[in-house]
């Protein structure tokens, strides 16, 4: 059996995204929110009330980064300036780990805001592999790669799918964050069982999952991060564990339609349910209620080198909403 040190990551239980429809309820908020997921494009430019409330959620729960821009399967260089920028705001939001999508956003430095799909091809692969060590050298995190959802294939493919993630991620040595909704969703659109995919996929390498719902035209299935999760997708969910046989990370993407902070929460309790019922325990930092009180945060440690990441943050002041666009994709 293969092992890798993602599988060594801090359990977090299930979490969800930060997004500034749930900005003042977190504020005050006692549910059991475990981890909040960002989306770096969204604080990287901005100060004001979201980068104050991006520090005080930092202070009260364990944050990790998803990204939509890094377009790591691009021919143009890696945005220098973007890598810089995200690796400061991981610093400052004490982030575990990042990551991006097994893509690629941008050609000739236009950004698409979309996640395009990459010929599964050793040319490709091998590139991707470069990139990921560039990457690696200049932030000092574990880094993971999601599998997308897409729509069309991308000709010159001389490996499967699952192959290619095993090539990339074994040979560029980065964790994967295994979307099972997108799985749910390639499966149908593209005619192949998600069972056999993901026990094809290195899951060794699994550190974090991701959950969200989709809508069914009938001709297609689109990838709309809008829930509630179907019954089909929670099922593929409970398989995915049980193959993988420890518990991990989950994220719940909401983003279409954001509802209430407690619509969302519920189904991030759904999988932590899910995780208990198969007898992997209950992970000791995940879905607990934060401390209401200004300046206890916790400290969670760091996922490689077992050093705490210190005391919390004191309750930032702040300043009205800025404009900002919100990342596509996500």
């Amino acid at each position: 059996m293969k092992h890798s040190d993602f599988e060594s990551l801090p359990v977090l239980g299930a979490g969800i995204g930060l997004r500034k429809q749930h900005f003042h309820e977190l504020k005050k908020t006692d549910l059991p929110v475990g981890w909040l997921e960002i989306v770096p494009e969204n604080f990287m430019n901005f100060g004001g009330f979201p980068q104050a409330m991006l520090d005080l959620c930092a202070s009260r729960w364990p944050i990790i980064s998803h990204g939509v821009n890094l377009s790591i399967g691009s021919v143009d260089p890696l945005n220098a300036e973007y890598v810089e920028r995200l690796k400061a705001l991981l610093e400052r939001a004490k982030a575990l780990w990042y990551s991006d999508h097994l893509c690629f956003t941008s050609v000739g430095g236009e950004y698409f805001h979309d996640l395009l799909p990459l010929p599964f091809s050793h040319e490709a692969a091998a590139h991707v592999v470069t990139r990921v060590k560039q990457l690696k050298k200049k932030i000092n995190l574990p880094f993971l790669l999601e599998n997308p959802s897409y729509y069309v294939k991308m000709p010159g493919a001389e490996m499967s799918e699952a192959d290619f993630f095993n090539t990339v991620m074994e040979e560029a040595d980065c964790g994967m964050l295994l979307d099972v909704n997108n799985v749910y969703v390639n499966s149908k659109n593209h005619g192949f069982d998600a069972k056999n995919f993901i026990r094809q996929l290195p899951l060794h390498r699994v550190a974090q999952i991701h959950m969200a719902g989709h809508f069914d035209r009938g001709d297609v299935i689109i990838d709309t991060h809008e829930g509630p999760i179907i019954d089909p997708v929670w099922d593929l969910y409970q398989f995915t564990i049980e193959a993988i046989g420890r518990p991990v990370s989950t994220l719940i993407e909401w983003d279409t339609n954001v509802p209430k902070l407690e619509k969302v929460v519920a189904e991030a309790t759904k999988a932590q349910g899910i995780i208990e019922r198969l007898g992997l325990g209950t992970p000791s930092s995940g879905l607990r209620p934060p401390s209401p009180e200004k300046g206890e945060g916790t400290a969670f440690p760091s996922p490689f080198s077992g050093e705490g990441w210190g005391e919390g943050i004191q309750e930032p002041s702040r300043s009205p909403l800025a404009e900002r666009r919100e990342a596509v994709g996500v």
